[in-house]
């Protein structure tokens, strides 16, 4: 399967996704009839949600860059380290871990069950994260499918699939682009992309200085 085909919005991709649609629909009913939640809860948590986008990941990405002993802290205790920059994190969230690509590692994020994911950091997961191909292939050909996504690794490199449960889920740290040493923290989070945080991808390359004549 190419690229193309995890990013389309076609038909066949709709009726993958739509199931899920259905199971929130169906845990949201279940939720409020057994008095967990209650309508006006559920809506907050979701719209709460909502605010989050992949920039925020971004941001914290690009202080682990600049900052050694946070970049320590985060891998260590990634919940605590992303709270030091005042994003909100309570008990009931599920454990988040941090994995670092390095020269001789990239790691590959992909939930095969369904579709976990950092929401309350990262926002929304992209509609191909969720499709049965992804979530299939990723751990059958992950070099393949990273390929796919433009990114050719070197053979050297040894691509390692973390599976998010219910209980656990993962941020990618890319590695830094070379020739960003004097950029500043919102410099960088600006080459850091959603993709790069899920492990299809690598964080973006700085554009060249060029002098004006």
């Amino acid at each position: 399967m190419s690229s193309q085909a995890f990013h389309n919005d076609s038909e066949l991709h709709h009726a993958e996704i739509s199931p899920y649609a259905e199971r929130v629909q169906a845990l949201e009913l279940l939720l409020i009839e057994k008095g967990i939640l209650t309508q006006s809860e559920f809506k907050k948590m979701l719209s709460a949600a909502d605010l989050r986008s992949p920039a925020d990941g971004a941001r914290v990405v690009a202080h682990a860059w600049t900052d050694a002993g946070y970049k320590d802290r985060l891998l260590n205790n990634a919940k605590a380290a992303v709270t030091e920059l005042g994003y909100e994190v309570t008990g009931e969230m599920p454990e988040l871990i941090a994995v670092e690509n390095t020269e001789e590692e990239h790691y590959l994020i992909v939930c095969t069950l369904c579709s976990c994911y950092p929401r309350w950091l990262l926002g929304r997961p992209p509609d191909w994260y969720k499709s049965l191909s992804y979530r299939a292939r990723a751990v059958e050909d992950p070099r393949g499918v990273i390929r796919e996504f433009g990114c050719d690794l070197n053979p050297a490199v040894k691509v390692r699939v973390v599976d998010s449960t219910a209980d656990v889920r993962y941020i990618v740290l890319p590695r830094r682009p070379a020739g960003t040493e004097n950029l500043n923290e919102i410099e960088l989070a600006a080459l850091v992309t959603r993709d790069s945080m899920i492990g299809v991808g690598l964080a973006l390359e700085p554009h060249p200085i060029t002098e004006s004549s």
